[in-house]
């Protein structure tokens, strides 16, 4: 018991940790930049007013969610490997 409220305890501070870090990444050469959290959520989507054309608003769609998927993939990355450390060994369902 000792031992699973340790776990508990390591997977609180990790999940805390990841929280707070964040992956930022680019698209269309830096004109949309998305921030994640490595909770799986975004901080934050800067878009270079440049780059909003109103006849090709497809494009800046797509330049957003290419963003927003390759900062969240990398975030769960992250936070797969981070949780990972804490349940190495342990087989418990659903933690990894």
């Amino acid at each position: 018991m000792k031992q699973a409220a340790r776990i508990q305890k390591q997977m609180e501070d990790v999940q805390n940790a990841l929280a707070a870090r964040t992956i930022e990444k680019t698209s269309g050469g830096g004109v949309v930049k998305v921030v994640a959290k490595c909770d799986g959520t975004l901080a934050s989507i800067k878009i270079d007013p440049q780059a909003v054309n109103p006849s090709d608003v497809q494009l800046l769609e797509d330049m957003v969610l290419t963003a927003a998927n390759s900062a969240l993939s990398e975030a769960k990355e992250i936070s797969t490997a981070e949780m990972g450390k804490v349940t190495q060994g342990f087989n418990i369902p659903g933690l990894v």
